[in-house]
């Protein structure tokens, strides 16, 4: 017959290097074959023979006698030496890794050591009392503000922290503020006025006053993740801020959380009668305590102070006795 072209041209065919290389099975059948002894050899051979004279005669290839029988024993001999070989070598190969590995174990060891580093694994007191938040270092805030929504949390958590944590707030005015008006001035003097302590944990705090519509916190550096509105701010504040005002792991910690989101509706009501409603709401949640979070400050007193100062509307005659007597004593720790 005639040939016919190649219609695929011949590729080289580069083979993957991050893999184990196995061995040939058949290569190494022929090895095997060989070192087993004449007998074997000689019957593949007299296989071939005989196949090329049934070609060439006609002859039946099916004929059992031309053939040489197939040695199951030995063929299972290959196979389990195969298997034997290339798991000694992945053996081999994971002894050295873990050889390695306890090896760099030592070295940092000696490392730690010399450095005088603890080689037990920091954890900080304080982790139960904030909720079991693990402590990262703190990034600067920045918080934009309208000055007509003045953040008096600011100070007065300022105030309350000021033996215990520091609160370094720096104030700016963005572009699309002509004028801030005498409240935020009188704010900003006030915020100057309460001395920072470096001795004590710090987070810095930039206000920017700024024409927006909410009171928004940005406490990532890299991405703008915007915390919106003033109670949510002391809600964040109050989690990385001293241990005395961390509430997550206090019985009251839902209570606390029910008076900040009065204080969050509280701000938004357009009507002096659903601000009485939300006054009476507070009124309620006080009961006979010293404080809103029990016999202690808390965060949720800052937030319902910083509110009613807020709401101008609200005088003494819509505010109950217990809510007199209880803002007179939060005056004594906000002093605003």
């Amino acid at each position: 017959m005639y040939e016919l072209k190649t219609l695929l041209p011949q590729f080289e065919i580069k083979l993957p290097t991050c893999m184990y290389a196995l061995k040939n099975v058949s290569l190494a059948a022929d090895a095997l074959d060989s070192s087993a002894g004449p007998s074997t050899s000689s019957c593949r051979g007299q296989h071939r023979l005989e196949n090329s004279r049934s070609r060439g005669s006609n002859a039946n290839v099916n004929n059992p006698a031309a053939t040489c029988a197939l040695d199951l024993d030995s063929l299972g001999r290959q196979i389990q030496q195969l298997l034997k070989d290339d798991t000694a070598t992945v053996t081999a190969r994971q002894e050295k890794v873990l050889k390695q590995l306890e090896d760099l174990k030592t070295q940092l060891g000696q490392i730690r050591a010399g450095l005088g580093v603890c080689g037990k694994t920091f954890q900080h007191t304080t982790a139960f009392q904030n909720g079991g938040l693990k402590e990262i270092p703190l990034q600067d805030v920045v918080i934009n503000g309208h000055p007509n929504f003045i953040p008096y949390a600011l100070l007065a958590l300022k105030n309350a922290w000021r033996d215990l944590y520091t609160i370094d707030v720096k104030t700016f005015t963005h572009s699309t503020m002509a004028d801030i008006g005498p409240a935020a001035r009188e704010f900003e003097a006030n915020l100057a006025k309460v001395p920072v302590n470096p001795a004590l944990p710090k987070i810095n705090i930039t206000l920017i006053w700024k024409n927006c519509e909410h009171t928004e916190m940005i406490s990532s550096p890299t991405m703008y993740v915007p915390i919106y509105g003033e109670v949510n701010i002391i809600r964040y504040l109050g989690r990385v801020g001293p241990a005395e005002y961390r509430y997550e792991g206090s019985p009251l910690c839902n209570e606390i959380d029910l008076v900040l989101d009065i204080c969050y509706q509280l701000l938004r009501c357009n009507t002096h009668k659903t601000q009485v409603a939300m006054v009476r709401l507070l009124d309620k949640r006080l009961q006979q305590q010293q404080y809103f979070g029990g016999a202690q400050m808390s965060v949720a007193d800052i937030g319902v102070y910083s509110s009613l100062i807020r709401m101008p509307a609200i005088t003494d005659k819509d505010l109950t006795p217990a809510l007199v007597a209880w803002r007179k004593r939060a005056k004594l720790v906000v002093q605003i």
